[in-house]
């Protein structure tokens, strides 16, 4: 069977530079979107791994509404200055703007903005590209190991008073990363200090997963509030991964006040199935039950900040390698451990059995609580409420 190609959505693609540049390798960044390393290893090799520069339409140029407005005036018979009178614009500009669009006749503003769209794709050529000189010089000094930061800076005093023979270092180094445009071979690399074949982060280390400890935007859990800190209210979650064999996994969530445990069924350990198991329960909580959430800083919650968009829960996170942060919970997965040891497959496990025993756990005694269950702290507290 014929393997479909993996292709990236311009929010996925987003996020494989942001985790890129935040030190993840191409398997972390994998995981997150059920794709391939080779694949996001594709997707990076293009722009030398740095981020490209998102393309903004220019605030004087004609709008979408604008193109539906002389379309509708066309269609009227009016003249292009006329028209250029009701949209206050040059009829310079509308007469350009309907011949490169076939015309009175055949103009539609859909293929119009689209057109319009397509051709400011059009690679913008740079200063090595503009100046054949400059890039040669360029190249001899990058042969002669100079880095991009000493041949800057030897080019700004030996061409003091020539502007058009200057460039930045991070031009230069774009010129090499950036295969798509081909400025400088990207084999040019090898004469840079570090030979990498693309930008890495400063963070960025070999050893994959287990070095990986920088969620994009994530909040440290030294940002918590003391409230939560000495659990005066329910609402306040705890969550983790519990893993079985063949790859499988269930989440759980406990609160740190009432220790109420939740039991989820996943579908898989990537960040979107995390994120809809989570999205799903917290959704149907009443915002009494959801005030924040804090994990550690595995990939499966690379989401969180579309988490905290969708239901207005901050996302708190650990300090790497720091299990005791989130000591409720660890506790609580030992319990569980008991229902579902280690190194058995979880898949078999319905939700329904899930919620059975996350339920069994609720009405267990518990010494922390002076002895009285989870779910009857929980009750209690909404009693005090109302």
């Amino acid at each position: 069977m014929k393997r479909v190609k993996r292709t990236f959505t311009q929010g996925e693609k987003d996020l494989v530079f942001d985790l890129w540049k935040q030190g993840a390798g191409f398997s972390d960044i994998g995981k997150v979107l059920e794709a391939a390393p080779g694949t996001v290893f594709t997707a990076l090799r293009e722009s030398g791994g740095i981020k490209p520069t998102p393309r903004k339409r220019n605030i004087q140029h004609l709008t979408a509404i604008e193109r539906e407005e002389i379309r509708v005036a066309l269609s009227a018979k009016m003249s292009l200055r006329t028209i250029a009178r009701m949209l206050n614009r040059s009829p310079s500009t509308i007469s350009r703007e309907v011949a490169r669009n076939r015309g009175r006749r055949y103009y539609k503003a859909v293929d119009a903005d689209n057109r319009a769209k397509r051709m400011a794709k059009r690679p913008k050529l740079g200063a090595l590209e503009l100046n054949p000189e400059l890039r040669q010089i360029v190249m001899s000094k990058l042969e002669l190991k100079w880095s991009p930061e000493q041949i800057s800076g030897w080019l700004s005093i030996e061409h003091s008073r020539r502007k058009h023979m200057r460039v930045s270092h991070e031009t230069i180094y774009k010129s090499i990363y950036v295969r798509a445009k081909g400025v400088i071979h990207h084999s040019f690399s090898q004469y840079l200090r570090r030979s990498k074949p693309m930008r890495h982060s400063r963070y960025h280390r070999r050893s994959g997963d287990r070095s990986f400890t920088n969620i994009v935007n994530g909040v440290s859990i030294h940002e918590r509030s003391k409230t939560i800190e000495k659990r005066k209210s329910v609402g306040h979650w705890e969550g983790d991964l519990v893993s079985g064999s063949n790859n499988t996994h269930i989440a759980t969530l406990v609160d740190r006040k009432s220790r109420f445990t939740i039991i989820l069924k996943l579908a898989g350990k990537d960040a979107e199935s995390v994120h809809q198991a989570l999205l799903a329960t917290f959704k149907k909580m009443p915002i009494l039950y959801r005030k924040s959430l804090t994990w550690d800083r595995g990939m499966e919650l690379a989401k969180h900040a579309d988490l905290t968009k969708e239901i207005g829960m901050p996302v708190y996170f650990c300090d790497p390698q720091c299990p005791w942060q989130r000591g409720t919970n660890e506790n609580t997965n030992s319990l569980i451990r008991q229902y579902f040891p280690k190194k058995t497959d979880l898949s078999p496990h319905t939700q329904k059995r899930l919620n059975e025993v996350a339920t069994e756990l609720n009405e267990r005694p518990r010494k922390t609580l002076k002895f009285k269950t989870p779910s009857h702290i929980i009750e209690r507290s909404v009693a005090l409420i109302t």
